[in-house]
């Protein structure tokens, strides 16, 4: 059949895979020849550390999605052409250059990625090359629910329920890509130069391989096998850090090495089968969804609390406050849970999805320190970092953004050790110090008698820290300081 291009070029973004790709399905049905494109952009680069996990994670996915397009196109001329510039100026000069009528991408919804897509729209126009976005890292994006009203939702159970309601297999399908392979071709031969090394990128090797995490389309399917077989028993495991119940997807899920409308349907599949852990899970992948529309229509949430009321706060400040931040990030609170869950974050870039609001809510609430600051933090170290989740969660614990957990609710650190740890197992391994106390003990070292300390080689102070507050002289003062504002 008569195709609609001569030339098309897909450029990968956040979405480095070959199976069930819309931008990459739909440039080899319209377009006689097809070329595909990544740029390692150095406007993102340049802003972040010179070890930096989820760039060798980038790295690692590029490398294997480049061998994959050549196994799929059948020749090794064919594959990935990877260029290191600023996304603005090299991807309209690549475009130009193979003579392509149309680029087609996926939507990133971020601030930066929509002002950096029209100004390449305006760069291919001048040049008159199509830029073809769609969707293809949520399920539903943008204005496809919405209230009955024609508004974004701003509370997340009747948006859930909007969702579920209209999720249909429509929705849930998958592009294919192999059948239509042919429309691969070879990349000229002055595109033709390997994936540069992370060194000429700028970049150090992290302990990335160390902490066996998988990267590439090939993790992210090991990972999910893994995790289906555990689906079922979701819901009764994801609160319990010690235990192997969450996904670990997650980074797979930012750099799409992974497809959303798979592991989507396949969950919603168990629930219609009466699966509660995939129906429980399938609520998380919603939660993506809502937080990602929340930032596309409203995205002063970026700085600034959704809830205007709350940017009033009067949040601790000074050398007091800079050295609680400080103590915070290093895990030296003197409260085993969340100096264990900073333990884990700063060595694996991972944490524990319940541990993210004890930590959150303590730096908060029990610390009375501003939440941009946690959030700056976990943007900085978090392998699966979404600007839109990041914010939307750290909004919920700080009680400022939309549907967010009760300002006068304040989690008690030593409450949440218990009852979510409670043999101290996951304190334990990150903080080995404290491995001799009895699983009473552990959770509040301070409350241990000094025989028992002893006993346990602990001294406060010296092995580990005395709490920097008093969680319920914390919690009045927070009470204080939200009511301020309320009233």
């Amino acid at each position: 059949m008569d195709k609609k291009y001569s030339a098309g070029l897909v450029w990968f973004r956040r979405d480095l895979r070959i199976d069930d790709h819309a931008a990459l399905h739909h440039a080899l049905r319209q377009c006689a020849k097809v070329y595909c494109a990544f740029v390692f952009d150095t406007a993102i680069l340049e802003s972040l550390p010179r070890a930096d996990r989820r760039v060798e994670f980038i790295h690692d996915s590029v490398v294997e999605l480049d061998r994959a397009l050549r196994q799929l196109a059948g020749h090794e001329a064919a594959g990935l052409i990877t260029v290191h510039g600023k996304a603005q100026t090299v991807l309209p000069h690549i475009a130009r250059d193979l003579g392509v009528q149309a680029v087609f991408a996926s939507h990133d919804d971020e601030p930066y990625a929509i002002e950096r897509d029209a100004q390449v729209l305006g760069a291919l126009a001048n040049a008159g090359i199509l830029l073809l976005l769609g969707k293809d890292h949520v399920i539903f994006e943008r204005d496809e629910v919405m209230t009955q009203a024609g508004t974004a939702f701003s509370v997340f159970t009747p948006y859930k329920r909007a969702w579920l309601k209209k999720v249909d297999s429509f929705y849930l399908r998958g592009y294919p890509v192999e059948k239509h392979a042919a429309a691969l071709v070879g990349r000229p031969e002055r595109f033709r130069e390997a994936v540069p090394p992370l060194s000429r990128l700028g970049f150090e090797p992290t302990n990335l391989k160390e902490l066996g995490i998988p990267t590439g389309m090939s993790g992210g399917q090991e990972l999910w096998e893994d995790f289906f077989d555990r689906i079922d028993d979701y819901d009764a495991t994801r609160n319990y850090p010690g235990v192997k119940g969450p996904s670990y997807l997650g980074i797979h899920l930012r750099f799409g090495t992974v497809s959303i409308r798979g592991l989507a349907h396949a969950a919603y599949q168990r629930m219609q089968h009466g699966s509660k852990g995939a129906e429980t899970w399938l609520g998380e992948l919603i939660w993506r969804d809502f937080f990602t529309q929340v930032m596309f229509h409203k995205p002063e949430v970026i700085g600034h609390a959704y809830r205007p009321e709350f940017d009033a706060l009067k949040f601790e400040h000074g050398k007091q406050a800079d050295a609680h931040f400080k103590a915070w990030c290093e895990g030296r609170t003197g409260y085993p849970l969340v100096d264990a869950a900073m333990a884990q974050i700063n060595q694996s870039g991972y944490m524990h999805n319940r541990l993210r609001m004890v930590a959150a809510s303590f730096l908060i609430k029990d610390l009375g320190i501003d939440w941009r600051r946690g959030e700056a933090y976990f943007a900085e170290h978090l392998n699966d970092f979404e600007l839109s989740s990041n914010n939307g969660n750290w909004q919920w614990a700080a009680s400022t953004g939309c549907d967010s957990q009760p300002w006068f609710r304040i989690f008690n650190p030593v409450t949440q050790s218990k009852r979510f740890d409670p043999q101290g197992k996951f304190i334990r391994r990150y903080l080995p110090q404290l491995a001799k106390l009895s699983d009473e003990q552990i959770h509040a070292p301070w409350k241990a008698s000094p025989i028992e300390l002893e006993a346990a080689g602990v001294v406060l102070g010296r092995d580990y820290p005395e709490p920097l507050v008093d969680h319920e002289t914390a919690r009045q003062q927070t009470l204080a300081r939200y009511g301020a504002v309320r009233s």
